[in-house]
């Protein structure tokens, strides 16, 4: 048997358990969807290589742990002819999480499952100072936890008062989550500062008199748990361009790899150089 390197294999998922003898294989999923050929695979392989069983990890992967280090690479090669590809591990982009979004979920704002395959497409494995990880949730509820991640990608509704029908009951005021809707007489105004595109006031207005003027997207950057958490912060209003938001996301990247520090993930970045400076720098002819 050819001697394994364990750190050269961690890169591709391949992990060293903590008996020495064994290896977890990590696979790699684009929010957390597979089909049931694939999980029979997976089982089949598992039973195979390791004791029969199967670990769901917390970014919606599937894991197979228990496998010998003999049997290492004869396991990776079964997960690839089979179509399988190997998850990613160390200082490297993650594999995507998220949400059911709009085709499941009927509170879903944005299409998060395209947007989690295009993501993945396009960054997965890629090396950056420290791990980094994108979250996509289908809106304000937050389901994915979007703003728990390096990049967040929030769908949300940014809605707009109509006079007509309004009987000033009041009810949008009380209701809204973070007091952004402003009541002055028989007027109702939207703080956008406050806002968090809920759009709750649309769904609960019984005039009507709340409308969505727009759908779109939001970004958070910079959220990490672990020892010292940190939840994203807001890095645009509501993008309604989809290209837009491809583009800033490319930019961020591209940031965190000239400015980031070995094992500084990217909310200590921010945290060094300041959130002004790096939004300002990242914004920078975003429309032009």
């Amino acid at each position: 048997m050819p001697e394994l390197d364990a750190a050269e294999l961690k890169k591709v998922g391949t992990i060293q358990q903590r008996d020495k003898a064994y290896f977890v294989l990590r696979l790699r999923l684009a929010g957390g969807n597979t089909n049931a050929q694939d999980l029979q695979t997976v089982a089949e392989i598992a039973r195979q290589y390791g004791r029969g069983e199967v670990h769901l990890s917390t970014r919606q992967g599937i894991e197979i742990p228990y496998v010998p280090a003999e049997k290492v690479l004869a396991a990776r090669q079964a997960l690839e002819q089979a179509g399988l590809q190997m998850g990613a591990c160390g200082p490297r982009i993650r594999v995507v999480v998220a949400c059911q979004g709009q085709e499941i979920c009927k509170w879903g704002i944005i299409d998060t499952k395209s947007i989690a395959r295009k993501l993945d497409a396009e960054y997965f494995g890629q090396d950056t100072p420290h791990k980094f990880k994108f979250g996509v949730t289908g809106c304000p509820h937050n389901c994915a936890k979007a703003s728990e991640n390096d990049i967040g990608i929030m769908g949300g509704i940014r809605p707009e008062w109509q006079p007509d029908n309004c009987t000033q009951c009041g009810l949008c005021v009380s209701v809204c989550p973070t007091q952004a809707i402003i009541q002055d007489s028989a007027q109702f105004t939207l703080n956008e500062e406050k806002c968090i595109y809920c759009s709750i006031c649309t769904s609960l207005c019984p005039q009507n008199s709340w409308r969505r003027q727009a759908e779109g997207y939001l970004l958070t950057i910079g959220g990490t748990m672990g020892k010292q958490q940190r939840l994203g912060d807001k890095l645009t209003g509501l993008l309604t361009d989809l290209d837009t938001v491809y583009k800033l996301i490319k930019k961020t990247v591209e940031y965190y790899r000239r400015h980031g520090r070995k094992r500084e993930r990217f909310g200590q970045t921010i945290d060094r150089l300041g959130l002004a400076q790096v939004r300002e720098e990242l914004l920078d002819g975003l429309y032009d």
